[in-house]
């Protein structure tokens, strides 16, 4: 941490302990160089995050916050250090002059209510969930093609995340295996996703698991294998998951004064919804004009919000 007066002369560095005894000393040398008259609000703050306790200690506390982001604080960093390297005393010193110089192109953290920032942490926590398991959709489908193509073939209606197609895969991962599986097996475990036609479907996705192709020696298929068992696992987890996270945004968003105006929206539903509401917040002095509004928006708040 680093104190400058509004001339950019440093007061004082520290390093700040983590919790209440951390935000209770920045308190106090803050109060030490402004005295006990002093209001808050003259007080700027620069924090490479726009959530977590201390940013809403600091923001009830009345000081005047700023998230920047952490590239934007690399950047400032090299135009006054050719070496760019980095440490806890540059990034402090940047973030401290960041503020005094360039605030008014900052974004200050809102005031936003508790039930927009609940809002905000469902509705992210939902989407790393979706990013997580595209990943190991990735993964699942590189493995496979490695060694196991025609699985791919198999299972291009139902998708590689689908319930049926990670429960047969789960049962027979290696293709001697598949092959062997039956269409009433087949059949089953797409009744039990919901699938519809599955007569037609089955009979399909069993023509294609015995199809012959080129393959790799059996120890390298044992080795394929377990890793696809591992990455159907994996996968039947985060599905388990992103459902159950998903029902906590609607929830959490439901339960928000301004859902309906979201809702009101033209292809504007829950997630998405909730997912807009989290990033804009609900502050209403966040933006005073709609222009300013829109620069955020130009600047990807709405783009990270929908993606």
């Amino acid at each position: 941490m680093e104190l400058q007066d509004e001339s950019g002369r440093k007061l004082c560095t520290a390093r700040l302990e983590e919790g209440v005894s951390g935000i209770g000393r920045l308190h106090a040398l803050i109060g030490q160089q402004l005295g006990e008259d002093a209001s808050p609000d003259q007080v700027l703050v620069g924090i490479e995050t726009d959530r977590g306790p201390w940013v809403g200690a600091l923001v009830a506390a009345g000081y005047s916050v700023y998230a920047v982001n952490p590239r934007q604080v690399a950047r400032f960093r090299e135009r006054h250090r050719s070496s760019g390297a980095k440490s806890d005393t540059a990034d402090a010193h940047a973030l401290a002059e960041m503020v005094r110089t360039d605030s008014h192109q900052l974004r200050q953290v809102a005031g936003d209510s508790a039930q927009a920032e609940a809002v905000k942490v469902v509705a992210r926590a939902h989407q790393n969930l979706i990013w997580e398991r595209t990943r190991h959709t990735q993964r699942l489908r590189a493995a496979l093609r490695e060694y196991f193509p025609a699985a791919l073939d198999a299972f291009a209606d139902t998708g590689l995340t689908g319930a049926d197609t990670l429960e047969l895969l789960a049962r027979a991962a290696d293709p001697t295996a598949a092959a062997k599986l039956t269409i009433a097996q087949i059949s089953a475990a797409m009744k039990r996703a919901h699938r519809r036609n599955i007569a037609v479907k089955a009979t399909k996705i069993a023509a294609c698991l015995r199809t012959e192709e080129l393959g790799q020696p059996e120890p390298v298929t044992a080795a394929y294998a377990a890793a696809v068992r591992a990455e159907v696992a994996l996968l039947g987890a985060l599905n388990t998951q992103v459902k159950a996270m998903e029902a906590q945004v609607e929830a959490h968003f439901g339960r928000h004064p301004d859902v309906e105006i979201y809702l009101s929206q033209p292809g504007i539903g829950q997630i998405v919804g909730a997912r807009v509401l989290g990033e804009f917040g609900d502050d209403p002095d966040r933006y005073t004009t709609a222009k300013t509004r829109k620069n955020c928006e130009d600047h990807g708040v709405s783009s990270q919000a929908v993606a």
